[in-house]
């Protein structure tokens, strides 16, 4: 069975808001984790992956291009939004990817009212947005081990040591 992965991409929370609702009403868990995914490696997909076993739908939150230029300078992001976005519902394990435009995704996660949140554990958890919402809410905030030695940092400064 094909998917139109187009599908899965919202970039207007209210847009989202009767699917989640209706993943809830079936009972489902909704997991939560977001970034800016500007050249998505290897290291985002094993955390996509591990993020997506917490329950049973992936919903991603996705910086705007602004959001990332905000937090990460001139030049950022390298990839435009809707290719972004496009890559991360291109994976079978995310089943949602929604645009926000703030520096954080407090306000979509004070929204959706995830069942999980995902962030990896170079945070504390008193630094990850929404998580304060996320346990009021009766949710949990799971830290993932990261994989070491990569990030879209690191891989643009080695392709522009390549020039």
């Amino acid at each position: 069975m094909k998917c139109d992965i187009h599908k899965k991409i919202f970039y207007q929370v209210d847009l989202f808001a009767s699917t989640i609702e209706e993943w809830k009403k079936n009972g489902e868990s909704v997991v939560f984790t977001n970034g800016c995914f500007d050249i998505i490696h290897h290291g985002h997909v094993d955390s996509l992956m591990k993020s997506s076993v917490f329950g049973d739908r992936l919903v991603v939150g996705l910086n705007s291009d602004e959001s990332v230029k905000f937090l990460k300078g001139e030049g950022r992001p390298v990839l435009p939004v809707e290719a972004r976005a496009l890559l991360l519902a291109s994976f079978v394990f995310v089943d949602a990817v929604v645009v926000f435009h703030e520096e954080t995704p407090a306000r979509l996660i004070a929204r959706l009212i995830p069942d999980v949140l995902v962030k990896g554990s170079e945070y504390e958890l008193h630094e990850i947005a929404g998580h304060d919402t996320v346990l009021q809410h009766g949710g949990s905030v799971e830290r993932l081990e990261l994989v070491q030695g990569i990030s879209s940092s690191e891989l643009i400064q080695r392709i522009k040591m390549l020039d």
